[in-house]
């Protein structure tokens, strides 16, 4: 499944009503971490089919990045039934994100 770009738009349909769990890479063009931990999220979102994923980009999106608190970029953000259930701030290996989920 590929990335979806997430917006306050389609995030109650894309994220909150969900039947998968979601992983949301809050990032912004301007970010070096974010430029590494892209495409890894890009390949956990073809080798996933059993989750969704999608991307916010908080200079975008500012209405979603505050609604979730979002200080630090890239944060990925884990939710399952409409709550977070996990999130880390910061780029990580592949390996990292995986065990989140």
């Amino acid at each position: 499944m590929s990335v979806m770009n997430i917006t306050k738009n389609n995030f109650q349909e894309e994220v909150i009503n969900s039947e998968k769990p979601v992983l949301l890479d809050f990032w912004a063009e301007w970010c070096g971490p974010c430029r590494m931990v892209s495409p890894v999220v890009d390949e956990i979102a073809e080798e996933r089919s059993d989750i969704k994923v999608g991307k916010i980009n908080v200079d975008e999106q500012q209405e979603l990045a505050a609604k979730f608190g979002i200080m630090s970029i890239p944060t990925l953000v884990v939710m399952k039934d409409g709550k977070i259930i996990n999130q880390s701030v910061g780029a990580g290996p592949k390996s990292r994100i995986l065990a989140m989920l």
